[in-house]
């Protein structure tokens, strides 16, 4: 029977151990973390997705170095290499600049030239009659050359002024006939080149009066002579007439 309750003290021993021991796994004194927690030394490397605070470096400054004295900086000298490069470049662009000269002077000396041709090849043809007209200048041009060898060789035992005087009449008197249309279209054209000069025109439009009038003149009289001389004939044939009738 004394053993009773040793036996009850020793079943009670491991019950309390086992209580304790739930009660301590149940209530823990301290918490365990998943991670290790950030020491105020450590810097966040990654900014958290829910927090829109910035991030905040808290590392020490580093230690101020002493600032260096500043040393004069030296001028630049331009080494023998750079001065040959420079002038080589000035040489280059003063050949560049006189080759662009000398091929914008041939072009231009080109283009004053094809168009002088071109001005006097249309003035040439501007001066040949219409294909519809019968003048031709190969026969025309042939008999203006015979009247004015006609009016030298009529002159040639008179003074200067005949002998150079004449001959160009005579040539510009047969062209007018023979070559009408030629004609006009050479006076046509000088009158725009005397244009350009007032004097010229001016003299050209007296001395042109002048010939009109002596023309005129001189075909009123021999209207006047020709009227004359019919006149003189009609007499002269009645009067043949009546001496005719009163012989019979």
């Amino acid at each position: 029977m004394a053993f009773r309750p040793l036996l009850r003290q020793r079943a009670v021993v491991p019950v309390m151990a086992g209580a304790v021991s739930a009660g301590l796994a149940l209530y823990p004194t301290c918490y365990v973390h998943a991670e290790e927690p950030l020491s105020d030394d450590s810097v966040p490397s990654r900014k958290p997705i829910y927090d829109d605070a910035p991030l905040i470096h808290t590392t020490s400054p580093a230690p101020a170095t002493p600032e260096e004295p500043s040393r004069p900086s030296r001028p630049y000298r331009p080494t023998p290499t750079d001065r040959l490069a420079s002038e080589i470049g000035r040489a280059r662009l003063s050949l560049y600049t006189q080759a662009t000269k000398a091929e914008d002077a041939v072009n231009s000396a080109l283009t004053k030239t094809l168009n002088l041709e071109h001005s006097f090849t249309s003035t040439i043809r501007s001066l040949a009659p219409p294909k519809e007209s019968n003048e031709k200048l190969l026969p025309g041009t042939l008999y203006v050359l015979v009247s004015a060898m006609a009016g030298s060789i009529v002159t040639r035992n008179r003074n200067i002024l005949l002998r150079a005087s004449v001959p160009v009449a005579v040539g510009i008197g047969a062209a007018y006939a023979v070559l009408p249309l030629t004609m006009r279209n050479v006076g046509d054209l000088a009158w725009k080149y005397e244009e350009r000069f007032p004097a010229l025109a001016d003299t050209h439009l007296r001395t042109k009066a002048r010939v009109e009038k002596f023309w005129n003149t001189g075909k009123a009289h021999s209207q006047m002579g020709v009227g004359m001389v019919q006149d003189k004939i009609g007499e002269v044939r009645e009067k043949m007439e009546d001496w005719i009738k009163k012989g019979k």
